[in-house]
């Protein structure tokens, strides 16, 4: 990760003044917020902060989603009780309180790179001059605004989109469209390639046309938008790699945090699968997810600098599988779930190198297969509890449930700071 271009911006809530003290003492050596945001370094530099607080740490969105969806829909297990807020989300149903620091995290990390992409949007057009390298900027900001946005929609029934005193708040439908809309912007800036400021201060990792593409893809198919999913996930190169990546100065949070550890969760035993969707013996991803490496690392969390996947191949394929499946076109369905089943060349080298699909020719069948895949395909993804509600499975309130909670409460450090919007929490 570049570590230069962040930590600069990582300063500025030190450097805000504070209200209630008349002793604040500014740094003389240390940026302002007013100059960040006003010089195209700063901007640029703004983009690897939101990188990074997405993605670093154990108080990362990403270590925060990955952890809460897998211990909310069985795909990790807590090994040691005496992480009472990990526990939380492992016993689920009302033992999740609105003070759980785990969904604390991810919410106000979501929300604080939702507020960034926006002063970074407000700013760019007027204080980069070189216009390569403005769209550039406003492209990241796009981006990176619509992960935010579409992550929280993913676990809250509504979600905050403008950052204001006594924000609003939108549904979680709204905030899928918003964003979709923000990836329609960032495709918008995309027309040329990225120019060589952005690329040597940010890096290659992130192919974002790409990315831009299987976004839109996962967050349509989210909002029933059958055809946009398809014709997204169509475009999706499949060569193509976008990652995360760590190092031993920012490691990758699952591995360091948690498996590494022994002592704080694990994956569970068949993806947390049973019956009719236990794995296939003979699947390959069992190997690459559920085995263990000396240091305990499994799937992409082997090692400190194991890169982190923004989207898989697979996930490209079982979106059109599942489109076609829901318009009842199941010949198309089951060609797109053949090559997940019998993938052997994946780029990410997630291949379950089985025969193809030989189950009932019925759109319950095929879609629970398609299910099935995407349960296995993108584990650890942070993306099964989204796909739980969407297919109908059985949850909180019904018997066997195999999810321990729909959405998640609001955090006290909202209810708090904005009482008069804030939504009831749901019961579970």
């Amino acid at each position: 990760m570049k570590i230069k271009q962040y930590l600069l911006y990582l300063l500025l809530p030190l450097m805000l003044p504070a209200v209630s003290c008349d002793q604040n003492i500014p740094n003389p050596n240390a940026a302002t917020d007013e100059q960040i945001l006003n010089s195209s370094e700063g901007l640029i530099g703004m983009i690897n902060g939101m990188k990074y607080r997405y993605t670093a740490g154990g108080a990362s969105g990403l270590y925060a989603g990955i952890s809460a969806n897998g211990l909310t829909t069985g795909e990790l297990v807590v090994l040691n009780a005496g992480n009472a807020e990990l526990a939380q989300l492992g016993n689920g149903f009302d033992n999740v309180s609105p003070s759980n620091s785990v969904v604390t995290n991810l919410w106000t990390n979501l929300n604080l790179i939702r507020s960034d992409a926006q002063k970074i949007l407000e700013n760019a057009p007027n204080v980069i001059n070189n216009a390569e390298t403005s769209n550039g900027v406003q492209a990241y900001a796009y981006f990176f605004n619509a992960l935010a946005v579409g992550t929280m929609a993913q676990f809250w029934e509504q979600a905050t989109l403008t950052t204001e005193i006594d924000a609003q708040f939108s549904s979680r439908t709204a905030a899928l469209e918003e964003a979709v809309s923000l990836l329609g912007q960032a495709s918008s800036k995309l027309s040329g390639p990225l120019s060589s400021a952005i690329i040597a201060a940010v890096g290659e990792d992130i192919d974002l046309v790409n990315a831009v593409r299987a976004l839109t893809a996962r967050y349509n198919l989210m909002l029933g938008n059958l055809d946009a999913a398809n014709a997204a996930a169509n475009s999706v190169d499949l060569n193509s790699q976008s990652v995360f990546r760590f190092d031993n100065v920012v490691p990758n949070p699952v591995f360091r945090s948690s498996l590494i550890t022994q002592n704080v969760y694990d994956v569970n035993e068949n993806f947390g699968l049973s019956g009719a969707l236990e794995p296939d013996p003979a699947d390959g991803r069992i190997a690459f997810y559920l085995t263990p490496n000396t240091d305990s690392g499994k799937g992409f969390f082997t090692s400190d600098n194991a890169p982190v996947p923004v989207y898989l191949p697979g996930e490209m394929m079982l979106i059109k599988a599942e489109v076609a499946a829901r318009q009842s076109k199941l010949n198309d369905a089951v060609a797109e779930l053949d090559k997940v089943l019998t993938k052997t060349d994946d780029v990410f080298g997630v291949n379950a190198g089985l025969p193809g699909y030989s189950g009932a020719q019925t759109q319950d069948a095929v879609l629970q297969e398609i299910y099935r895949n995407r349960c296995i395909e993108l584990f650890m993804s942070g993306m099964k509890l989204e796909d739980s509600r969407r297919f109908g499975r059985p949850g909180p309130t019904d018997a066997n449930p195999e999810r321990n909670r729909n959405f998640y409460p609001y955090p006290n450090v909202e209810r708090d700071n904005n009482p008069d919007n804030t939504p009831g929490d749901p019961p579970v």
